[in-house]
């Protein structure tokens, strides 16, 4: 039984007639009406009753019909399958990742995502919000790995990673590391850090004016290297998720009274098809273990 005999079957079930279906699938009509002779004769019995140029299914081809129809169909989705993993090979994955967000976590999950993908390519720019938000719309990036807002989760499609906790950063010595956990009360009248790029900044800095917090800011700066590098100096404490802070050597604790947590999640646009390189990578982080 070949696939190019079971096509000549489907396509005659459908028109009843051995010329159009030779012209359907590419054939001449010898060849058509000899391939469906031959898989009758291993059945064993007639697929079809011949009455001059007029066919009809008989009985037997009819209860065949399904079963020929799943066989192609399988063939069909694995010829797809063949076709996808290839291009698994060629076509690049454009990945924006926000630039507050720690590496470590999410290199561990690149390198999984690279040992069991091998040969997929992958871009990894880092932006801020506004700018993978964009990027997302327009096409240029394929997923963007950011922080979830209601606003974001209205305008695409959202998928949970994990969860991380604000902590309080501070250098070796410094008092509050007697502290098992740091109120945000602890801090009026501490020199600080100031995080330009965290997109929760606003919020934090909300709390600290609700509730009457005074802080001193001796130095800002939008790249996270340098606030940490400043902090671990001595010129204050920051307030990070804890997943971000990379510098050995810094302290940290838990910020609380209140409490402060973002969660991270991978985002992409609706109605947009994926391409099998962005399929694979978006089933390997709803499969993998993240933190928390």
């Amino acid at each position: 039984m070949e696939m190019s005999q079971i096509k000549y079957v489907l396509s005659a079930s459908k028109t009843l007639n051995f010329t159009r279906a030779a012209s359907e699938c590419n054939v001449t009509q010898p060849a058509l009406t000899k391939g469906i002779k031959c898989l009758e004769a291993e059945l064993g019995a007639p697929v079809f009753h011949r009455d001059g140029k007029r066919i009809l299914l008989s009985d037997f081809g009819r209860s065949m019909l399904p079963h020929f129809q799943k066989i192609a169909d399988e063939a069909d989705a694995t010829r797809i399958l063949a076709q996808n993993f290839r291009l698994l090979e060629q076509v690049p994955v454009r990945l924006g990742v926000l630039s507050t967000i720690g590496h470590v976590r999410l290199a561990r999950f690149l390198s999984h995502f690279g040992r069991t993908h091998n040969g997929l390519e992958l871009s990894v720019n880092e932006m801020t919000a506004s700018d993978l938000r964009d990027k997302l719309v327009e096409g240029e990036i394929d997923i963007a790995i950011l922080t979830s807002t209601p606003d974001l989760e209205e305008e695409f499609r959202c998928l949970p990673l994990y969860a991380e906790r604000y902590v309080v950063v501070f250098p070796p010595e410094h008092r509050l590391g007697k502290l098992d956990a740091v109120p945000l009360s602890e801090l009026s009248g501490e020199s600080y850090v100031d995080r330009l790029a965290c997109e929760m900044r606003e919020m934090v800095v909300a709390l600290c004016e609700e509730r009457e917090i005074s802080l001193y800011a001796r130095f800002r700066s939008e790249r996270e290297d340098w606030v940490q590098a400043m902090v671990l100096a001595g010129l204050g404490f920051a307030f990070m998720p804890e997943y971000s802070v990379t510098l050995r050597g810094l302290m940290q604790r838990p910020l609380v009274s209140p409490t402060v947590e973002r969660t991270i999640c991978l985002a992409t646009q609706p109605g947009r098809r994926f391409s099998p390189a962005v399929q694979a990578l978006v089933r390997s982080a709803q499969g993998f273990s993240w933190p928390g």
